[in-house]
């Protein structure tokens, strides 16, 4: 069983890396049609610069998640958070970019279970150790987290958010990944990505992609720490 989920898992990936090599190749032999059709950025804003406004404070940094790297790129923006509220540092902003596979944890629970989003991106369940069917950070259980030293630790998005972290994800990744579904699952692509972005959770825009966002983050004065 193990087996076959990871060799599912290495086909989907290479589908993924194949699909993102075709759209650089396609970019470099004609540009100008770089951004037609379903590559066009359909975040919310209008224009996303204004997203950065919302970067405010003496301290600031930006996260960079390429990966879903078990709780860290959630449990680093809170103790950055923490630690700066502790040593008189309140004025701070914590921005997270979720690009590339990270970006998963931008969706909701309603596609983890429909696409097995826990297998496509090797995320396990806190609570069963099994692939995960819910995103564990989106509205997770009260013990689904803890820490040695520490115990019980919530790291919930909304909670997150609340504190003065900002969230987005790569509008690219949302248009590589759901196509890739879109043709395992025998569907339209343009039907997939409109899940993936009607499914975002609230607070949480995409970007053109995530390393503009990275680099916009950094212009707006944050230091940079990749997850």
């Amino acid at each position: 069983m193990s087996h076959n989920r990871n060799a599912n898992r290495r086909d989907f990936l290479g589908k993924v890396t194949g699909a993102a090599a075709l759209m650089g190749v396609a970019s470099l032999v004609n540009p100008a049609k770089a951004n037609e059709g379903s590559n066009v950025f359909s975040g919310a804003s209008a224009d996303p610069d204004d997203w950065f406004k919302g970067v405010k404070g003496k301290h600031r940094i930006v996260f960079d998640c390429t990966e879903p790297k078990e709780i860290f790129p959630f449990a680093w923006p809170k103790i950055y958070m923490m630690t700066n509220a502790a040593t008189g540092g309140s004025d701070a902003t914590a921005v997270v970019v979720l690009r590339h596979a990270a970006m998963c944890f931008a969706i909701q629970d309603s596609l983890w279970a429909k696409y097995k989003f826990g297998d496509v991106f090797k995320v396990t369940d806190p609570q069963t150790k099994a692939s995960a069917l819910r995103n564990p950070f989106w509205k997770p259980k009260p013990d689904d987290f803890s820490a040695p030293g520490i115990g019980v630790v919530q790291l919930d998005i909304p909670g997150l958010q609340a504190s003065g972290i900002m969230f987005c994800a790569c509008d690219m990744a949302i248009t590589v990944y759901s196509a890739v579904i879109a043709g395992m699952t025998k569907q339209e692509n343009a039907t997939v990505k409109k899940e993936f972005e009607d499914n975002l959770i609230p607070g949480i825009p995409a970007m053109p992609s995530g390393v503009w966002a990275v680099g916009r983050a950094q212009e707006h004065g944050c230091g940079y720490c990749n997850v």
